[in-house]
């Protein structure tokens, strides 16, 4: 008989995206059952990775009778289901996976911290955030962080003492490098996009505030008046009931004809293979995949100092670091980018290092191995 894991998020879409692919070959093995809420992205993760999948609805913010509602459906799946292993990811299903596998008496309980929200917080709601982390930790067994930066700020703040091991050299997804590629294909769908003769930035990822998309705005708006055969392209979605562009950002993004955004995209390639620059100039991540997927596709990029991004990036080899919440610091990395000999020598380095740590069967095997070492 096989041993049963449980795989957890709060919404199903991060399981799609998380580990798309990984349950079906963890299946192999284990059995593997997927738990998140029940929204319609679940059917899918079902029938993609052909596992079972339990619906079990968590709100995304705090909301306590919501949340004791969830923490107690969560107790009656695990002492029915009865694995051996819960592993769950993201900041809700950790708390409440973790709290329940606890009081299920499940014997392995792990959680992956793809980023923390803390160290930006202040005031009660940073207090509160670092007492649900360590709450989180108490109750696991084994705590994965995603690099060596959450790892520092889960110890430095106190939040555990237990031991924090990064598998490999950190990430949880990979990248598949024979998708993340120059194809022809995607080369010709870039050429339906790219403009010859302008020097593109791109910025993949939520278009709000805390991505800081504020600074990056305002900061190539000003280089766009000094500079006109510039381009800026904004691929993602707006969250404007959760993080909010500032009115005036908005009215530059509208005004400015240099600058398009153009929402989510299912595939992102051509839009990567279309630009010259990827920029990340976000205030917190925990390891992001996007500037993976840009260094992937050869592109230079330009990063704020945080966790993650600082881990992808050495500066002036195949990118530049500036820091966070700091418009001109953007700038002048986005000037330095207009010199096209410095763009290719940052674009020579950038696939290479991204292919020698982040290869998707790689990342994948060093949990695989993990995995056999916990539950063996």
């Amino acid at each position: 008989m096989k041993v049963k894991i449980i795989r957890a998020t709060t919404v199903p879409m991060s399981l799609e995206s998380f580990c798309s692919g990984m349950l079906k070959e963890l299946s192999v093995k284990y059995e593997v059952v997927a738990l998140s809420s029940p929204d319609e992205e679940l059917e899918i993760v079902r029938q993609q990775e052909g596992v079972r999948t339990i619906g079990v609805r968590m709100a995304r913010h705090i909301s306590l009778a919501n949340d004791i509602k969830s923490l107690w459906k969560l107790f009656r799946v695990f002492r029915e289901e009865k694995p051996k292993m819960v592993h769950s990811m993201t900041p809700k299903a950790g708390l409440l996976c973790m709290v329940a596998a606890w009081l299920a008496h499940v014997p392995v309980r792990v959680h992956t911290f793809t980023g923390l929200v803390f160290p930006t917080s202040t005031g009660i709601t940073k207090r509160i955030l670092m007492f649900t982390d360590w709450l989180t930790c108490a109750c696991a067994t084994h705590i994965i962080p995603e690099g060596e930066g959450v790892k520092q700020d889960l110890l430095n703040n106190g939040i555990t003492k237990k031991s924090l091991k990064v598998l490999g050299y950190g990430n949880v997804r990979g990248i598949d490098l024979t998708r993340f590629d120059r194809t022809p294909e995607v080369m010709d769908e870039a050429a339906k996009i790219r403009k010859d003769g302008v020097v593109t930035f791109i910025s993949v990822g939520r278009i709000v505030g805390d991505k800081g998309i504020n600074e990056m705005v305002e900061a190539f708006v000003r280089l766009n008046e000094e500079y006109p055969s510039t381009r800026l392209i904004l691929v993602g979605p707006e969250e404007n009931d959760l993080d909010p562009l500032k009115q005036e950002t908005l009215d530059k993004i509208a005004k400015c004809p240099s600058i398009d955004a153009v929402g989510t995209q299912k595939d992102v390639r051509k839009w990567f293979a279309a630009s010259d620059v990827a920029v990340l100039a976000s205030y917190r991540e925990g390891f992001p995949n996007v500037v993976i997927e840009a260094g992937a596709m050869g592109l230079p990029q330009i990063v704020t100092d945080i966790n993650g991004a600082r881990e992808i990036i050495v500066d002036g080899k195949n990118g530049i670091i500036i820091p966070t919440k700091n418009s001109n610091a953007l700038y002048d990395a986005m000037k330095k980018m207009l010199n096209a000999e410095y763009r290719d020598l940052l674009a020579k380095e950038s696939r290479e290092m991204i292919a020698s740590r982040y290869e998707q069967s790689y990342v994948r095997k060093c949990l695989y191995d993990f995995y056999d070492s916990i539950l063996n």
